[in-house]
């Protein structure tokens, strides 16, 4: 019998992971169908039950959804509970809905087997403080960089979040106008300013020599980070695709229990 997972948002329109999913599943040989569903964003709690009630076996949780979902679900992963949000919903066999997420190590995965990125020893410079960052920071101080500074507009919010993982590594919070004299190995965007076509206000010397910088957001375009980086001296660039894709397939495998290959997938939605 054929599988149903979907993805909810609101926009979803724009969402890659319906083909994505496709892909996995035809390489893979397991029998679902994977749809993308708008929902209205004081409805996600119903919306949710009843692609459950129907029969429904698994959801993809993107934007504004993640923290709706967090609360949602009956039970929670470790890491689900240290990034206070949910991006992978899955039925389990005694009926109650896990909650996890996979933003975070499918951004691990990109940068360190797809690009080849080391991030021990490393210093690490996060830019912005919100959800997407927050979901991120535990799988990327498991890797013990030397240190990590998160850079943030609102210097409370950076902060806020370097309490709350402090225990798990070495890590301060700034606001932009503290970067000046500091150097990084590697500068993860964390922002949405990509999408506004803005960057933070960066110094000129920000990048040590072999410097790589990561942009989270995607576009058909270089972002304006991945511009900026490689005009002032970066080794490597890169954008979030990989990370989009390696997520999806994380998500794959808690609901099927087989890994799908990505590089096929990354290529494929690369040349479109």
């Amino acid at each position: 019998m054929t599988d149903n997972y979907a993805v909810f948002g609101n926009p979803v329109e724009h969402s890659k992971s319906p083909a994505i999913h496709t892909a996995f599943a035809a390489a893979t040989g397991e029998d679902i169908v994977y749809q993308k569903q708008l929902v209205d964003e004081d409805a996600f709690a119903k919306a949710a039950d009843d692609f459950f009630a129907a029969g429904g076996k698994g959801l993809n949780i993107t934007v504004p959804f993640k923290q709706k979902a967090y609360s949602y679900a009956a039970k929670l992963t470790a890491r689900a509970r240290h990034a206070g949000a949910v991006n992978t919903l899955s039925l389990q066999s005694d009926g109650i809905i896990l909650g996890d997420t996979t933003d975070g190590v499918g951004m691990i995965r990109d940068i360190q087997d797809n690009l080849g990125w080391e991030i021990q020893g490393k210093k690490v410079l996060v830019l912005g403080a919100g959800g997407a960052v927050r979901g991120v920071l535990e799988p990327l101080l498991e890797l013990l960089p030397q240190h990590v500074v998160i850079a943030n507009r609102t210097i409370d919010k950076a902060l806020q979040l370097s309490k709350g993982f402090a225990e798990m590594g070495y890590l301060l919070g700034c606001g932009f106008d503290m970067l000046p004299g500091q150097q990084f190995d590697l500068v993860i965007n964390g922002t949405s300013a990509s999408l506004a076509v803005e960057l933070p206000p960066l110094p000129d010397d920000l990048l040590v020599a072999g410097a790589v910088c990561y942009d989270m957001m995607y576009g058909t375009e270089p972002t304006v980070f991945m511009n900026w980086a490689q005009h002032h001296g970066a080794y490597a660039v890169a954008d979030g695709l990989g990370m989009l894709v390696e997520q999806a397939a994380e998500s794959f495998a808690i609901w099927r229990g087989i890994r799908p290959e990505t590089q096929e997938v990354i290529t494929a939605l690369r040349g479109q």
